[in-house]
């Protein structure tokens, strides 16, 4: 089974339509701009039963980047010629995620910045993801007005093996099966598409499943089923590097032997 992550972009900008061609030659940095859309996005994230968004420096600092970038180049865009996209933007300031997007715009206020993207529904969409939990926020003042760009993303922790085979042999244990100290074999099936390569030190187990996935707090709902069957008393847990990621993303691959 394999679970696939994907970007999602707002596409608009908000603000007078004759502002978003605005012209110049960089601009001066509003830190307090971007705590303010912060603030106005956890609020209204909180008032519609959502996490709130952590903030991630490293999301903030390809925010900067990209905002700076267009108050120079004039109509704002998510990407302009020559520019990496947004992954490998974000993958470069050190973030690491499964799901990331991006809010863009220009305007003369960060509260009617913030109101433009709850009206636009794409944005919208965007801020209130129940699916992403950090954002780095850039504002930039240039020739009276401000540029703003929001990246908001699932964060990914970089795991090691042994790592991600700790947190999903937990998962595991809660619906009362053992499990087996060697992870060998189970690291032996997930190196492989399907079945199982001989020789196998503790025997054939009666399931294998694999999958990806960047999100590590719950099982697949397949192995999930199937442990709560009570068909199975114990099983091995083996994790190897992930084969189906698209660009910068963060994956992590599993495969769980049941006995």
């Amino acid at each position: 089974m394999a679970f696939v992550v994907a970007v999602g972009l707002g596409i608009l900008s908000v603000g007078a339509q004759s502002k978003t061609t605005v012209r110049g030659a960089g601009g001066q940095a509003q830190p307090a701009s971007a705590e303010q859309l912060f603030a106005l996005a956890n609020d209204v994230r909180t008032r519609s039963g959502l996490e709130r968004l952590q903030w991630d420096p490293a999301l903030a600092a390809a925010a900067m980047k990209h905002c700076q970038k267009m108050t120079v180049e004039g109509p704002i865009s998510h990407r302009y010629t020559g520019e990496p996209d947004l992954t490998a933007r974000a993958a470069d300031a050190g973030a690491r995620f499964g799901l990331i997007e991006e809010n863009i715009a220009v305007g003369d206020y960060p509260s009617t910045i913030h109101a433009g993207w709850m009206n636009s529904p794409p944005h919208r969409e965007n801020l209130l993801n129940r699916d992403v939990d950090h954002v780095g926020i850039a504002v930039v003042a240039s020739r009276g007005v401000l540029f703003a760009v929001a990246d908001y993303s699932r964060a990914v922790p970089m795991l090691e093996p042994n790592q991600v085979e700790k947190s999903v042999a937990a998962l595991i244990r809660v619906s009362g099966v053992a499990i087996r100290k060697d992870p060998r074999d189970a690291r032996a099936a997930c190196a492989t598409d399907k079945g199982m390569p001989g020789g196998l030190a503790g025997g054939d187990p009666q399931l294998v499943m694999r999958w990806e996935d960047s999100d590590l707090s719950h099982l697949p709902q397949g192995l999930a089923s199937r442990l709560a069957s009570g068909e199975y008393r114990q099983a091995a847990v083996g994790s190897c590097p992930a084969r189906n990621v698209k660009g910068a993303f963060t994956s992590y691959r599993v495969a769980v032997l049941l006995y």
